[in-house]
């Protein structure tokens, strides 16, 4: 599977463009495509993974699901935030 950044997406027509990590033209990507129940959206510079299929003007996200970042330990002497 690819990986690239949202490099824009419009919730209210479905549709944008993600920016894969390998360099190549940006890929179109329609809210049918991305995995999930509910209302599908992306945001803007949200990491994700994707397969690219052929679309009707050209290359196209399938199977989008967001990418979890995963956080480290806090700095040396960082207080953590309060609960």
């Amino acid at each position: 599977m690819a990986q690239g950044i949202v490099r824009w997406f419009n919730g209210e027509k479905g549709f944008g463009f993600i920016a894969p990590d390998d360099g190549t033209p940006d890929v179109f990507v329609h809210f049918s495509e991305i995995s999930g129940s509910g209302y599908k959206s992306l945001d803007e510079n949200q990491r994700v993974e994707f397969e690219v299929g052929q679309g009707q003007k050209g290359p196209q996200a399938t199977n989008v699901r967001a990418v979890s970042l995963v956080c480290g330990p806090h700095p040396m002497g960082a207080d953590p935030p309060f609960r």
